[in-house]
């Protein structure tokens, strides 16, 4: 299993972030350069990764203010799980947490580690900046 993550303080209660990662529509804001044909709900998105693969993803579980886990809506080239991890710092920041766990065989980990890294740390940067 390969393990992608990136972690960030943001200048909002965890209700708020919470409440922005929830809406699969938001997420189009957090995602780098290369995704394109973007499609969402509420609750499922899908796009492209350049030069990698289509992805369709639903929010599978929720747990308020603590945490998000999407999943593959249809199956993908390779079995994965994303998750938002939130703890409040104090009144006025939160902490959030993405994580990316991927099964990738060799000729995958390869092509994919690359894009998933920047999709990881992009998205947390990007989820500041929607925030602030």
């Amino acid at each position: 299993m390969s393990i992608f993550e990136s972690e960030v303080v943001i200048n909002q209660p965890a209700g708020v972030v919470y409440a922005f990662l929830t809406d699969m529509n938001n997420h189009r804001q957090l995602m780098p350069e290369g995704i394109t044909d973007w499609e969402s709900t509420t609750d499922t998105a899908s796009f492209n990764v350049q030069n990698i693969t289509r992805l369709s993803l639903k929010i599978d579980q929720k747990v308020p203010n603590k945490s998000i886990s999407v999943i593959p809506a249809e199956k993908p080239p390779f079995d994965m799980e994303l998750k938002w991890e939130i703890t409040q710092n104090d009144a006025n920041t939160t902490k959030a947490k993405f994580t990316i766990a991927a099964e990738l065989n060799m000729l995958m980990k390869m092509a994919a580690s690359g894009p998933l890294n920047k999709l990881v740390q992009a998205e947390t940067a990007n989820l500041v900046l929607a925030l602030s």
